[in-house]
């Protein structure tokens, strides 16, 4: 995929996680992405861990593949580099709340002015319309917004989610928004202005949840999907650890019942929702042996059945590293879990892009024009 966008020019001027994630996923399909950064940087630098260098892992990550200037756009000498970039770029990400980018010269009109082609896409928490669209909000109240914490957790009360939902799918929405604005452009040579909220990112991911709750109203653990059903859930093995249990199929279903001798359990797969009673049964039957137990005899038949992963395993873990989808790098003491876009493209495995360059706005604009 790393060529697929070759000779796309883009501007990355977002923070945090989103906007620099599809920055970096299209840096990923070979565009050449310039990070444009205030003179004080991107918070993102110094978030959660630090390596030695001063620098977050997370922002090494975040923004591997990518050049990264830095410009005071509110001053004249800035605004005019950027206006010179913006003339000759094919797209322009930005997470400015609404109405910041307008103040400072660059609105919608202004941009199309200096470049009518340009695929702008703005990312900001509520989209840039709407009675919240200037209200702060992280991931997770995102997500108490548009139901998915309502609806995530156990009956006693919901659970944060990881990884942050509503970031990663507003980033993955802005790169098919661009994606697909790109094939337009192509064919017509119109531009675009994206409008991309991060809880609608989410909201996109809701609706079968939001449809169910609708028709006959939905709590935690009432659901198929959300801890209602016995045939769809994680439970705990006598040495503590877990596993995942998802033989939905009623194929599935008696494979695992003939597995562990278990007849009297087939008919029950079809009890209503929340399966109260089959969920404590099961429970109990789990809970009688350690997990390596349980991967002796399921991990042999076609039941959907998977143990936990911790984090820290994934990357040994062998179909992982069959289709090399995690990478480590940096020093022993520092290491870093690099995941390129996960996709195999004609055979080969995907790759990562080069370590963030660091280079003058000024110099990019020469080389770009």
């Amino acid at each position: 995929m790393d060529d697929c966008l070759q000779g796309i020019r883009v501007l990355d001027l977002s923070q945090y996680i989103p906007g620099p994630y599809a920055g970096r996923l299209l840096a990923d399909f070979g565009a050449e992405v310039l990070k444009i950064e205030p003179p004080h940087g991107d918070p993102m630098r110094s978030f959660g861990l630090v390596d030695r260098d001063g620098v977050s892992p997370f922002y090494k990550s975040l923004n591997r593949g990518k050049t990264v200037s830095h410009l005071d756009l509110k001053s004249a000498e800035g605004q005019q580099t950027f206006r010179g970039l913006v003339a000759v770029a094919d797209v322009l990400i930005e997470s400015f709340r609404p109405g910041v980018f307008d103040r400072l010269g660059f609105g919608a009109d202004a941009l199309a002015a200096i470049n009518p082609g340009l695929v702008h896409c703005a990312l900001s928490g509520f989209g840039q319309t709407g009675p919240y669209r200037l209200r702060a909000g992280h991931d997770l109240t995102y997500m108490a917004v548009v139901g998915g914490l309502a609806a995530t957790g156990t009956r006693e009360r919901p659970v944060m989610i990881a990884p942050p939902m509503a970031d990663n799918a507003g980033a993955m929405h802005a790169v098919m928004a661009i994606t697909a604005a790109l094939v337009r452009k192509q064919r017509t040579g119109k531009g675009a202005r994206l409008d991309l909220s991060l809880a609608e990112s989410a909201l996109a991911l809701c609706s079968m949840g939001m449809t169910v709750a609708l028709r006959d109203g939905m709590a935690r653990e009432d659901d198929l999907l959300n801890g209602g059903a016995a045939y769809y859930q994680i439970y705990r093995c006598a040495d503590d650890r877990f596993l995942a249990f998802a033989p939905i199929e009623e194929k599935f279903w008696q494979g695992f019942c003939a597995a562990v001798n278990r007849p009297d359990l087939l008919p029950r797969q079809v009890e209503p929702l929340p399966q109260t009673a089959l969920i404590a049964d099961l429970a109990a039957l789990f809970a009688s042996q350690p997990l390596s137990w349980w991967e002796d005899v399921l991990h042999p038949v076609d039941c959907c059945f998977e143990p936990l992963t911790a984090l820290q395993d994934v990357p040994a873990h062998p179909q992982v590293q069959a289709r090399q989808m995690v990478q480590v790098t940096g020093p022993a003491d520092e290491p870093i879990a690099e995941v390129p876009f996960p996709c195999w493209t004609d055979g080969q495995a995907p790759r990562l892009g080069a370590p963030l360059q660091v280079e003058d706005a000024a110099v990019m604009l020469a080389r770009w024009s």
